[in-house]
């Protein structure tokens, strides 16, 4: 056998040989920024769009101001769900969406809730300037449309002016619904479905009527720089379809009308 030859195959069998490795195609994933009081109907609707189309969805649930600020920052976003038309018109005047995508798809409702356990007398919106209540929680009604349409309910029954030193302002509206399940708060102001969400934890004291607060309303729209406008447009679809309807229902939301 020629030397040369004979040592070359020496050195092949002495080496290691290098792993196979094969170059895996990128998941495919579509990004959803949302308000989030949307945050379990979202989840449950997209693992449905995952194994209907086999794209996975990344959630970024907060409150509808911040994630507006988000976008505006640059943050890389396909489709932006907000829980109310005041965020949602901010981001298209900031240019930031496609507004020929924009509907509307949930209602929701405002309720007063305290801790499960609390042996507080409270019935009503009225009752909240008794001595027994000492903090209220509520949204930053900056940035957290829930804080807003606490506000309004609370400026309808003539309260706001006098409660303000009892509030206890939070991030977002699932924050407020933590202080009073934890009991860290005398009551709270919370979205109906997100008194559903931990019912074993809160008690609902009084459903704000309608009249007392703009409609809660929440659009949903494909947003501008997406590179996946066909996906985005099958999330809302899937979002719009009877059975992202039948998710949104079974967490308390409301048909719009």
């Amino acid at each position: 056998m020629n030397k040369k030859l004979l040592l070359y195959l020496m050195i092949i069998m002495l080496c290691p040989a290098a792993p196979f490795t094969s170059i895996a195609e990128p998941e495919k994933t579509i990004t959803v920024s949302a308000a989030i009081s949307l945050k379990n109907a979202f989840e449950e609707i997209g693992n449905l769009y995952t194994l209907r189309y086999g794209m996975k969805c990344i959630f970024n649930f907060g409150a509808s101001g911040d994630l507006v600020k988000q976008m505006a920052g640059g943050a890389p976003v396909d489709v932006f769900a907000s829980a109310s038309q005041k965020d949602m018109d901010e981001a298209a005047g900031l240019g930031l969406i496609h507004a020929d995508t924009r509907v509307n798809f949930a209602a929701n409702g405002i309720v007063l809730i305290i801790p499960s356990g609390s042996a507080v007398s409270l019935a009503s919106f009225d009752g909240l300037t008794g001595k027994g209540i000492q903090y209220i929680a509520i949204g930053n009604p900056r940035t957290v449309p829930a804080g807003r349409y606490a506000e309004e309910v609370l400026y309808f029954y003539g309260q706001l002016p006098v409660l303000k030193n009892k509030f206890i302002y939070t991030e977002n509206v699932r924050q407020v619904l933590d202080y009073v399940a934890r009991d860290e708060v005398d009551a709270g102001v919370v979205y109906a479905t997100d008194a559903i969400v931990r019912s074993k934890e809160v008690r609902v004291i009084a459903v704000a009527p309608e009249k007392s607060h703009k409609p809660i309303v929440y659009p949903i729209c494909a947003v501008k720089g997406t590179k996946r406008m066909a996906d985005s447009r099958a999330f809302i679809s899937m979002v719009l379809s009877r059975d992202g309807n039948t998710i949104l229902q079974k967490y308390g939301f409301k048909k719009v009308d």
